[in-house]
């Protein structure tokens, strides 16, 4: 999910196969290789405003999910990135952007899930949660619209460490709202 998605008035729909807001950093990364060609963690960081740690974690992930890869390069400690050779252009596929913003998530919770004992006390627990609602096209955007609007207030807190309260962490927030199909045996379908 974007910034512009958290900011969509209510009754639009945010764009089809965007990522998360926690993914906007390597929606920024993949934007910023298919202009640059080659990167840094260092040199992405000081073009997007993030933390090079943070570019670098992200990065790697997309490495390791067959987005990008390492470029060639003259050695010492500077690892420069680029797209995938075999890559499609950014914004070329929304599905494949949905697919591997998915697996991120998912194996995000996999890591908490197996390290959760091993965090504070504190932060052991999650806020996990399912539910299925009868709604209209139009309700599910305005539910979706409401989410936004509820995390707006702690959006800046991404870009500006100061404004983070102590003892902040970053938390994922994933919502996915989509129709239920109807199985092939059920006498109710697609009225």
């Amino acid at each position: 999910m974007t910034e512009e998605d958290f900011n969509t008035p209510s009754g639009q729909s945010a764009k089809a196969g965007e990522g998360l807001r926690e993914h906007e950093v390597r929606t920024a990364l993949l934007n910023l290789l298919a202009e640059a060609g080659t990167v840094t963690a260092s040199e992405a960081a000081a073009r997007l405003g993030y933390s090079s740690g943070l570019c670098s974690f992200h990065l790697r992930q997309l490495a390791r999910h067959g987005r990008i890869e390492d470029a060639p390069h003259s050695g010492g400690r500077a690892r420069p990135w680029r797209l995938r050779q075999s890559t499609p252009a950014v914004g070329s596929s929304a599905e494949d952007f949905g697919d591997l913003a998915r697996g991120l998530e998912d194996e995000s919770w996999q890591r908490w899930d197996n390290q959760r004992d091993q965090a504070p006390a504190e932060w052991r627990r999650d806020e996990a949660f399912s539910a299925v609602a009868y709604l209209t096209p139009e309700e599910m955007s305005r539910v979706a619209a409401v989410i936004r609007r509820a995390l707006a207030p702690y959006q800046e807190r991404e870009q500006r460490p100061l404004a983070r309260p102590e003892g902040a962490l970053p938390v994922a927030l994933i919502s996915r709202l989509f129709p239920l199909l109807p199985h092939a045996t059920d006498d109710a379908g697609w009225e």
